[in-house]
C-alpha cells in the first residue's frame, strides 16, 4: 500500500487534529504514526502524520483534495510520497570525515537519499567520490571569483534538481542571496565550541582551557554565520588524560554522527522551522529501520 507523510503548520485552533484525521479516513487512509506540538509562545501548531492508502489514493489526488482543509486551517502544508528519495548535493573542503560517513551510510542503505553530486573547492576527495559513481564538481573559490563560483553552484543546484544542500565540512561562506534562496534546505555541521573558541584550531584552544565536553551542532544555514535554527546536537565527555589529537578524533566522530541524524530528520520531514528555532519530532517506534538509523 502506498505510504505518505503529511506535514502541517498553522495557527493554533480547536479541531485541527479532527479535521486532518477525518480527511484521511474519508479518503481511505490509515494513520500509522502521528506527532504534534502546540507552541503556546508563538501560537503555532505543528503536526506530522504518517499514513498509508488502503483504497489506492494517489499523491496528486490527496494533494488536490486537501487544499480545502489547508485553506480552512490557514496552514502551510505538504504531502510527501514516502517512497520518493530527496535529491541531495554534498559539499566538502579538506576534512572528509563527514563526507566518508555519509557515503558509507548511503551505500549500505541506511541513508535513503539520492546523492546528485559532490561539490568541493579542492581535489582532495575527487577519487573517493568518483569511485562511488557520483558526479564530482570542482568549484574553486578565491577572493576574486566568489560571485562567479557561487553562480556556478546555483546553476548546479538547478541542473541536478537538488532539494537539499549539505555542507559536510565545507569551509567557504555562502552568500546571503544563496542562503535566502535555499532557506530551510541547507544543513551545516560544526563543533559546538562557538562562541568561546573561534578561528583556527578550536580543539587545541579547548584542550588548553581544559574543556571536559566536546560537542557538535547541525543547523540550517542562514545569512547569520553559524547561527541558523538548530536541528541536532550531541556531546562526548573527555578527561584531563586525553591529548589535543584525542579531542580532534572525538570531535570528528560526534560531528559525523550529528550530521547524519540531522539529515535523517530532514529527509523524513520531521523538522519544522519555528522562527529562529525548530520543532523536531522523533522517529516513531514503528518507523522503517532506515528512518530510525542515525
Amino acid at each position: 500500500m502506498p505510504k505518505f507523510v503529511l506535514t502541517v503548520t498553522c495557527p493554533t485552533r480547536r479541531g485541527i487534529v479532527a479535521a486532518i484525521s477525518t480527511f484521511l479516513a474519508d479518503h481511505g487512509c490509515n494513520i500509522t504514526d502521528s506527532a504534534q506540538f502546540d507552541d503556546q509562545e508563538t501560537g503555532r501548531f505543528f503536526m506530522r502524520v504518517g499514513f498509508q492508502s488502503e483504497t489506492g489514493a494517489t499523491l496528486d489526488g490527496l494533494t488536490a483534495d486537501f487544499a480545502a482543509v489547508g485553506e480552512t486551517l490557514e496552514a502551510d502544508w505538504q504531502i510527501f510520497d514516502s517512497a520518493s528519495k530527496i535529491k541531495v548535493l554534498l559539499m566538502v573542503s579538506n576534512f572528509g570525515h563527514c563526507l566518508n560517513d555519509l557515503l558509507y551510510r548511503w551505500r549500505i542503505g541506511a541513508l535513503p537519499i539520492e546523492i546528485v553530486g559532490v561539490v568541493s573547492n579542492h581535489l582532495t576527495y575527487q577519487k573517493v567520490v568518483v569511485n562511488h559513481d557520483i558526479p564530482f564538481h570542482l568549484i574553486k573559490v578565491t577572493r576574486d571569483n566568489k560571485p562567479e563560483a557561487e553562480s556556478r553552484l546555483m546553476a548546479l543546484v538547478d541542473e541536478t534538481g537538488a532539494e537539499l544542500v549539505v555542507l559536510a565540512r565545507y569551509m567557504q561562506v555562502l552568500s546571503d542571496a544563496f542562503c535566502a534562496r535555499m532557506s530551510g534546505r541547507i544543513i551545516n555541521i560544526h563543533h559546538s565550541f562557538l562562541p568561546s573558541f573561534k578561528g583556527a584550531n578550536p580543539y587545541k584552544q579547548a584542550y588548553q582551557r581544559g574543556v571536559k565536553l566536546i560537542g557538535a551542532t547541525a543547523h540550517y544555514v542562514t545569512a547569520d554565520l553559524d547561527e541558523g535554527p538548530i536541528i541536532e546536537q550531541d556531546t562526548v565527555r573527555i578527561t584531563h588524560a586525553q591529548s589535543p589529537e584525542d579531542y580532534v578524533s572525538l570531535g570528528r566522530d560526534v560531528e559525523a554522527s550529528v550530521l547524519s541524524r540531522a539529515i535523517h530528520a530532514h529527509i523524513h520531514h520531521r523538522v519544522f522551522l519555528n522562527g529562529n528555532k525548530t520543532v523536531v519530532f522523533p522517529a516513531s517506534p514503528g518507523a522503517h529501520a532506515s528512518e530510525r538509523m542515525g
